[in-house]
């Protein structure tokens, strides 16, 4: 007899750790948030939960790399509006140039404006994020133009080379980013080199025409273009120009949206991925605290029942 009692005792003791323990299980969770309080609670769902936070961060990092890449994108897309705006404003000037009764000193007042929107177009060309020079390809920390400081002449960085179809040193190479899973994105305009170079031949051009005291107005004329000429396409004509910047700026506007549209994408992906690592973490309120009620009452009926068994085995001791 005092062989079962000994058992019912150990059995009850063991119960009521149990009990304890589920208790205190239910009692975490509901002050913690969270489910999986250690590996061995659900191996299956840690590992669910470990493979949700890993593409979540990598969500995250992708998402910064899309943030840097409109920022990249935006600025180029303003700069070379402004470099269509300031051609705009020559394409004004030379066409008012070409007009046979403006005198030679008339022409030589518009071509100091013109000389300054070149220099405007030159700065334009050496735009920067931060540090970064959005127009020298992969030598970000290069401009593209460099001001000799004895003459004040403006050059194409020598570290680019005279080739304005096939920079050097990396002035011509893509600036790529990972904008997803191996998926490369160039955010740079690489025939940069070549569309500002074939500007400044329009304005080496019109420099020559307008400090000639010989040049007509039908002279001065063919270089505004736009008749879909030789110079034309050969970017050479004020319009073929405003034609090539208009050529990248579309190249621009193409990688923009597809920004916009992989942005879309990585949301969608992080509101799915938040909402299965909660289901397999997230404790659900209203069950655990109706499991932890339930635990404390199956517990004080141990208790109750076990205090009996604790006073019969006591009193057969003393006997």
């Amino acid at each position: 007899m005092r062989v079962t009692q000994s058992m019912l005792s150990n059995t009850m003791l063991r119960n009521l750790g149990n009990s304890y323990n589920k208790m205190g299980q239910w009692q975490e969770q509901l002050s913690t948030g969270s489910k999986l309080l250690r590996p061995s609670d659900d191996p299956v769902g840690v590992t669910k939960a470990m493979s949700y936070r890993t593409q979540l961060t990598q969500n995250a990092q992708y998402k910064g790399n899309l943030d840097t890449a409109t920022k990249w994108l935006d600025t180029t897309d303003t700069s070379l509006g402004s470099v269509t705006s300031a051609m705009t404003r020559v394409q004004e000037l030379i066409t008012q140039a070409a007009n046979d009764t403006n005198q030679t000193v008339d022409r030589e007042k518009m071509l100091v404006e013109i000389k300054q929107i070149q220099q405007e177009i030159h700065d334009l060309a050496n735009t920067k994020v931060g540090d970064t020079y959005l127009f020298s390809g992969t030598r970000t920390n290069e401009p593209l133009y460099k001001t000799d400081p004895t003459t004040g002449e403006v050059t194409f960085n020598d570290e680019a080379g005279t080739d304005i179809e096939a920079p050097e040193n990396g002035f011509g190479e893509s600036v790529n980013i990972e904008i997803y899973n191996d998926i490369q994105l160039d955010i740079n305009t690489t025939g940069a080199m070549k569309m500002f170079g074939k500007i400044d031949e329009v304005f080496t051009r019109i420099e020559e025409a307008l400090s000639d005291s010989d040049a007509t107005g039908a002279d001065i004329g063919s270089i505004l273009g736009g008749t879909n000429s030789v110079e034309d396409r050969e970017y050479t004509t004020i319009q073929g120009s405003i034609d090539l910047v208009l050529k990248n700026r579309a190249d621009i506007g193409a990688k923009q949206n597809r920004v916009d549209m992989m942005s879309d994408r990585l949301a969608l992906q992080k509101e799915t991925l938040t909402k299965q690592k909660s289901n397999v973490e997230d404790v659900e309120y209203e069950e655990a605290i109706t499991n932890l009620i339930t635990q404390e009452s199956i517990h004080r009926a141990s208790l109750s029942v076990g205090g009996r068994i604790i006073q019969q085995t006591l009193v057969d001791f003393i006997r």
